[in-house]
C-alpha cells in the first residue's frame, strides 16, 4: 500500500514499498514522491544494489504521480447598509473572522496531508473574493481545484470549475463558522435555480459537508484516475481482449483510458530469451535468486526447480523490457500456450513477483478487464489479483487464477506453494494462500467498456479444487443474487479492503457507467 513517512507535513511526503525477508533481496526500493522543492508531478527513485557486482535486479521503480490540489476559499465582506438586506445567509461578517478562516482552512490541509496514506500536495490557499480573483486562481496549475465556499457568488464559483474536469467544494454545517452553500449549493449553483442540474463542472458527489475524511477519499480517487489515465504497457505478444465481445477492448481502452501500448512479438521475446541464456552471469544470477525465495518462510516447492529458475530470469527480462520503455506496467497474451515453448516455463510465477514489487503485471493481454486492475490498484494502493470468476449461488463465488500476488495487503507475504500452471501442468505457478476473514473488494468490467460491477466480499476460504491454483471462497456482502444477474464481461479484480465508494466514484468521473451491488 501507499505508506507514509511518520515525519510527513503538508508537502508531499516519502512513501515506501515495504519488504519482508522473502524478496528482500529480489527488489529492495524506495518510492520518494517528489516534494515541495522538486517538480510536481515527478517522481524520484532510488535503486538498491543486488549482492553481486552485476546490475541485474536494478530497476526503474514503479510510478506513482502525486495529486496536486489548489484550494480556494471564496468569501467576502459585505459592507453594512441600513434599511435594506445588506448581508448573506452565513458566518464570517467580517475580516477578522474571515482571516480565522484561513487560518482554519491551513489547519485542516495540513491535518488531511498528514492522514493521507497516498502522494499529495495541498498548494497554497488562495483566498478570493470576486471574479478577476478567481480566474485567475483557475489558471494556476493542478489536477484538482478545491473550493471552500463560504458565499454564493455563482459566477466566482462558475469560474473556478470551469476550466478543469475535477473539482471538489467543502462547506461547513458544524465544523466551524456555516458557510452559506451549505444553503445554497444545491439550488444555486448545481440547478442554477431551475428544477434540474445545470452545472457541468461539478456534481452532487463532488460537494463534501464538514467531514474531511470524505474528501480524503474523493482525493485519493482522483489520484487513481491521474495514475491510471495515459498509462504505458507493455504487451507481450500484443494487446488483446477476452471472449467474442472482448476484440475490440484495447481500443476503447485507448479511448477512454488514452492507454499507450509497446508491443513486444514473440519472435522478439525468444531473441532476448536466447540472449539471456547465454548470459552465464544473468543464468547464475537467477538460481541463486530462485534459491532465495524458495528458502523463505512460507514457501513451498511443488514442481521441477528449473521452472522456477527460468521464472526468475523470464522476470529480469521482463523489467529490462519494461525499463527500455520507461513503463512499470506490463501483460502477457497466449500465456496459457505461445510462452511456453519460448520461455521453456510460464510466465505465472514472474507476473506474481512483479505485483508484489509494485508493478502492475497482468496475464492473458485482457484490456477488457486491465482497466479495472490499474484503477484499483491505484485505489487501494495493493496489488491486485486477475482472476476468473464462477457462478454466485447461496452468497457465495469462487474466484481463481494460476498467477496472483502474495503482498496483498500491500506490506506482508501470504504463504505460498509453487505448483505448475494447472491447464498444461508445466511452469511454475503459485497458490497464494489468502488470509481468511480478509474483506475483499471486486470489481467487473462489461466487455462494451461502458459499465463496470463492483461488490464487497471476505474471503471465507482458500481451497485446492480442479480449477486454477490460487482460489478463493468469497463471502458476497450483498444482494448476490442481483449480482447473478448483473455479471457482464468475464475477468474480474480484487483487491483487499474496502474500496467500492471510491472506485465508483472513480469510475463514474471517468465517464463509465457503475453498478454497486449492496
Amino acid at each position: 500500500m501507499f505508506r507514509r513517512n511518520s515525519t510527513a507535513g503538508c508537502c508531499l511526503s516519502k512513501h515506501d514499498l515495504i519488504a519482508d525477508e522473502a524478496t528482500a533481496n529480489l527488489c529492495r526500493r524506495d518510492f520518494l514522491v517528489a516534494g515541495s522543492s522538486a517538480v510536481a508531478g515527478s517522481v524520484l527513485t532510488r535503486f538498491g544494489r543486488t549482492e553481486t557486482s552485476s546490475d541485474f535486479g536494478r530497476h526503474r521503480a514503479p510510478e506513482i504521480k502525486p495529486l496536486l490540489v489548489q484550494p480556494v476559499f471564496n468569501c467576502e465582506i459585505y459592507p453594512r447598509k441600513e434599511a435594506t438586506s445588506w448581508r448573506v445567509t452565513g458566518a464570517i461578517q467580517d475580516e477578522t473572522q474571515l482571516q480565522a478562516e484561513e487560518e482554519h482552512i491551513r489547519r485542516d490541509l495540513a491535518a488531511m496531508a498528514q492522514a493521507a496514506d497516498f502522494p499529495l500536495k495541498f498548494a497554497p490557499l488562495v483566498t478570493v473574493r470576486n471574479v478577476e480573483e478567481a480566474t485567475a486562481a483557475a489558471s494556476r496549475p493542478c489536477d484538482v481545484m478545491l473550493i471552500y465556499a463560504a458565499r454564493r457568488n455563482v459566477p466566482i464559483l462558475e469560474a473556478l470549475v470551469r476550466p478543469r474536469p475535477w473539482n471538489l467544494m467543502f462547506v461547513r454545517h458544524r465544523s466551524g463558522p456555516l458557510y452559506y452553500m451549505y444553503i445554497g449549493a444545491h439550488v444555486h449553483f448545481l440547478r442554477k435555480r431551475r428544477d434540474f442540474f445545470a452545472e457541468p463542472g461539478m456534481s452532487v458527489e463532488d460537494i463534501v459537508v464538514d467531514d474531511t475524511a470524505e474528501l480524503l477519499w474523493r482525493l485519493r480517487a482522483l489520484l487513481a484516475l491521474k495514475n491510471t489515465f495515459g498509462k504505458r504497457i507493455v504487451a507481450i505478444g500484443g494487446p488483446a481482449g477476452w471472449g467474442a465481445d472482448g476484440a475490440e477492448a484495447p481500443k476503447r481502452a485507448q479511448e477512454v483510458w488514452k492507454f499507450e501500448y509497446h508491443t513486444v512479438t514473440y519472435p522478439e521475446l525468444g531473441e532476448r530469451l536466447k540472449r539471456a541464456y547465454a548470459d552465464e552471469k544473468l543464468v547464475a544470477w537467477s538460481r541463486q535468486k530462485a534459491a532465495d525465495y524458495l528458502q523463505a518462510p512460507g514457501v513451498s516447492l511443488e514442481t521441477p526447480r528449473e521452472f522456477v529458475d527460468r521464472a526468475f530470469l523470464l522476470t529480469e527480462v521482463f523489467q529490462q523490457i519494461m525499463d527500455e520503455v520507461e513503463a512499470d506496467a506490463i501483460t502477457v497474451g497466449q500465456c496459457m500456450s505461445v510462452i511456453m515453448p519460448i520461455t521453456e516455463t510460464t510466465a505465472c510465477l514472474p507476473l506474481g513477483l512483479l505485483n508484489d514489487a509494485g508493478y502492475l503485471a497482468f496475464c492473458e493481454s485482457d484490456f477488457v478487464a486491465i482497466p479495472a486492475g490499474i484503477l484499483l490498484h491505484y485505489v487501494s494502493g495493493k496489488p491486485v489479483f486477475f482472476c476468473n470468476p464462477s457462478l454466485p449461488h447461496k452468497g457465495i463465488v469462487t474466484v481463481s487464477h494460476c498467477t496472483a500476488p502474495r503482498r496483498m495487503n500491500g506490506q506482508t507475504l501470504e504463504p505460498v506453494r509453487i505448483l505448475t500452471h494447472y491447464e498444461s501442468d508445466y511452469g511454475a505457478a503459485p497458490k497464494v494462500e489468502m488470509r481468511r476473514g480478509e474483506p475483499v473488494t471486486v470489481i467487473d468490467a462489461d466487455f462494451a467498456g461502458r459499465r463496470w460491477l463492483g461488490f464487497e466480499a471476505t474471503i471465507l476460504d482458500a481451497p485446492f479444487f480442479e480449477i486454477c491454483r490460487t482460489q478463493l471462497d468469497l463471502e458476497i456482502r450483498g444482494d448476490w443474487q442481483k449480482l447473478l444477474q448483473e455479471i457482464r464481461g468475464f475477468h474480474w479484480m480484487l483487491a483487499y479492503g474496502n474500496h467500492l465508494q471510491c472506485v465508483g466514484y472513480a469510475v463514474r468521473k471517468a465517464g463509465l457507467e457503475f453498478l454497486p451491488i449492496v
